[in-house]
């Protein structure tokens, strides 16, 4: 025997089996290492799976020619923004004036930039009732152009 090894403590468990000091921590670290691998393991694949669900946010943007300012605003703009923003829709940028031209034709004298949570919100948003509403009010009042565009994935 080895002088270490007699120098050892002796543990007794309690099936009989008899353990020195040193192969009992080495027991309790491979236990807590494998638990320690396993937790990363499937924590990694929980977050792999949440990001593979998730759906990147859409954004869109209206480009719009407002010919009756008044009219607009009134009876167009006012049930517009409600219902953007019970659909969970944003405003991140826009309104009269506030765009500007880098390259080609001038923008409109209205442009507005939403961000809805994916492209199933902006869908479900323009089929419960904006698409009308722009169809039926918002052409007496004004040209638009809008269009919705997802976010880049990394």
């Amino acid at each position: 025997m080895s002088s270490n090894f007699a120098r050892e403590e002796l543990r007794e468990r309690d099936c009989g089996e008899t353990l020195t000091v040193t192969e009992t921590k080495m027991k309790n670290t491979f236990k807590n290492t494998a638990a320690l691998a396993c937790g990363l393991f499937v924590g990694g694949g929980a977050v792999q799976l949440l990001h593979a669900q998730s759906k990147p946010p859409a954004f869109v943007v209206s480009e719009i020619d407002v010919r009756d300012q008044k009219g607009y605003d009134e009876n167009y703009l006012k049930a517009t923004q409600k219902d953007i923003s019970d659909h969970g829709g944003k405003y991140l940028a826009g309104g009269y004036n506030k765009a500007e031209s880098l390259v080609g034709d001038p923008p409109p004298n209205r442009v507005v930039i939403l961000q809805f949570a994916n492209m199933d919100a902006v869908k479900t948003w323009q089929a419960e009732g904006a698409l009308d509403m722009e169809n039926t009010v918002g052409t007496k009042y004004a040209k638009f152009r809008v269009y919705a565009v997802e976010a880049a994935t990394p």
